[in-house]
């Protein structure tokens, strides 16, 4: 069909009013709206479906939602025949949230299942808590995390509270490829609608605490703290919860403390750009914190500054936080002598590979992943009963500190930053040179990311040329180091650059490219799997002689990475 065929078909009967309205305003003006919004289906991907909210095919509405909804629906039924089904549904801030996770309760409470939503906006990780703590069949979470305000989305998680995976997400996507728009049940049943108590959210906190925080406090009292939930749910549940563990000066940025989905003081609500802590960092200079932590808008990611050596606020990536909890966690356990070599953290293809050397180090696994915390949840479910999980990381600003959450988690990963920065202090050291500490241990890590945003039909096409290019002439070399080893998720095979010798990799096909040269340096080339963008990462190393050096050290590595990107700019 032609995209104007395709949007005729929402002129039905079949569609509400204001849908057909707009739509033929769209069609009357020859908006090149009309082209975006019309010419392929808005994708229910493995996780879930993201877009922009509006009218049509490609766009998130009440009948993409409607069809996604019915789709699981029916798979649920299928998977658990002759049983009470029972989900969870939570909701960010975003516009029309709220209204999205109305229309997916009245949908599953119209197909016979108990649904459990809460009184207003919470954070992603509760819902995965709640999942498991009500024993649910499934999940649902209405956000679009750190996209700018005109999207929208839907992430799905089963009945172990973690994102569907393999053979779940494949069986929904069929389900919902199948549902015509007069299969949707769309008149719910408010007997089966039921709204959950704050008894919930305090049960999460408990747990929270309990993972993140330990019995001793040391320096809980003394520790300076800034928060910015950067107008995300995080303002519902965090600051309660630092200060129910005893942390006593918690300072929030109150102008990003009011819950919006315009998120009006910030460009991007994501806490991976610098730009997004700025008042958070302001506000800390100004009361001389020791830590700033601010969260995306569903709580599930965290961006941390802390002092560097010179005593100045310095934003730390992901992979940098997440060595500096690894390495705690891992350190404790050793402390204690509870390392059996029964132990695994998780980990993901992007992510640095200091998580690999920290593993070898302590002497336990290091299970690595395609990119997702999906990926880590199914980890630890086909791992239950044979190994225990730690805690697990990727270098987007997400963690997860054992599995109580079956997702990452910036509630207890909060907790744990500021307990390992207040432990610090309290010794007379802090939360930066706990990561030299590391670094130690292993080697110097440094890593980046850029990204290329390429919106639009014309962008898809950009993007999925970019990377048949690389196939087909992959570099021989970065910043005049050879590359000596490319790993195909595509295709599935690693291949030794000089012999020649190709080995199958035992991991799900994705759209990924990682090139390791001579000296260490490791290349990535990613599409985006929620926004339309490529991502390039860069991971470099360096022996560290001794910790005095570090700062010579990492110098050379952002100098050697800044290379990198001016080679691959070119």
């Amino acid at each position: 069909m032609s995209t104007l065929d395709r949007a005729k078909v929402w002129l039905s009967e079949s569609y509400d009013p204001e849908t057909r309205k707009a739509v033929q305003a769209m069609i009357d003006s020859n908006s090149p709206e009309l082209e975006e919004s019309f010419y392929k289906d808005l994708e229910f991907g493995t996780g879930g479906m993201r877009g922009i909210m509006g009218v049509g095919t490609n766009r998130l509405n009440k009948y993409t939602l409607g069809a996604a909804t019915q789709g699981l629906a029916n798979h649920l039924k299928n998977s658990f025949p002759n049983k009470e089904l029972k989900m969870a549904i939570a909701h960010d801030v975003r516009n029309n949230s709220r209204k999205f996770m109305q229309i997916v309760a009245d949908v599953l409470s119209a197909n016979g299942i108990k649904v459990y939503i809460f009184d207003g906006f919470r954070p992603t990780p509760e819902l995965s808590f709640v999942v498991r703590h009500l024993q649910c069949d499934a999940g649902i979470v209405l956000t679009a995390s750190h996209n700018p305000p005109e999207y929208n989305g839907y992430k799905v998680y089963w009945n172990d509270g973690a994102q569907i995976v393999p053979p779940n997400d494949i069986a929904i996507i069929e389900e919902v490829k199948n549902v015509k728009v007069e299969d949707i049940q769309f008149d719910g049943n408010p007997d089966l609608i039921e709204t959950l108590d704050n008894q919930i959210d305090d049960d999460f906190i408990k747990e929270c605490i309990k993972h993140g925080t330990r019995n001793d406090q040391p320096g809980y009292k003394n520790l300076k703290i800034v928060f910015t939930p950067i107008h995300g749910t995080a303002v519902a549940i965090t600051p309660e919860a630092l200060t129910t563990a005893g942390f006593e000066q918690v300072h929030l940025v109150e102008e990003q403390a009011e819950p919006s989905g315009n998120f009006p003081t910030v460009v991007s609500p994501n806490p991976e750009e610098p730009e997004a802590l700025k008042m958070a960092l302001e506000l800390a200079d100004t009361v001389d914190a020791d830590i700033v932590i601010g969260t995306d808008p569903d709580a599930d990611r965290l961006g941390i500054a802390v002092r560097d050596l010179d005593g100045k606020m310095t934003l730390l990536n992901g992979n940098q936080t997440n060595t500096v909890f690894i390495d705690y966690l891992l350190g404790e356990l050793k402390e204690e002598n509870k390392i059996n070599g029964n132990e695994f953290i998780g980990s993901t293809i992007v992510t640095s590979d200091v998580f690999l050397d920290l593993a070898d180090f302590y002497g336990v696994e290091c299970k690595t992943g395609l990119t997702g915390f999906k990926w880590i949840g199914k980890m630890i479910r086909e791992a239950e009963g044979k190994q225990k999980f730690i805690g697990g990381g990727e270098e987007s600003f997400g963690f997860m500190v054992g599995d109580f959450v079956r997702d990452k988690d910036s509630v207890s990963s909060t907790l744990l930053a500021c307990h390992i920065a207040a432990k610090a202090k309290a010794e007379g050291s802090s939360f930066y040179k706990k990561m030299i500490e590391a670094y130690d241990k292993t080697k110097v890590y440094q890593e980046d990311l850029i990204s290329i945003r390429k919106p639009g039909i014309s962008g898809a096409e950009e993007i999925k040329q970019m990377m048949a290019d690389w196939r087909a002439n992959p570099p021989k070399s970065f910043d005049g180091s050879p590359v000596v080893k490319l790993n195909d998720y595509k295709e599935g095979y690693s291949i030794d650059i000089k012999t020649g010798e190709k080995k199958s990799i035992d991991l799900p096909a994705s759209n990924v490219l990682i090139f390791y040269t001579e000296d260490g340096s490791k290349i990535a080339a990613r599409p985006s799997g929620t926004e339309p963008k490529i991502k390039f990462y860069f991971s470099v190393k360096e022996d560290l002689e001794k910790t005095e050096d570090f700062v010579k050290v990492q110098k050379r590595l952002l100098d050697k990475i800044e290379a990198l990107k001016k080679e691959l700019d070119q």
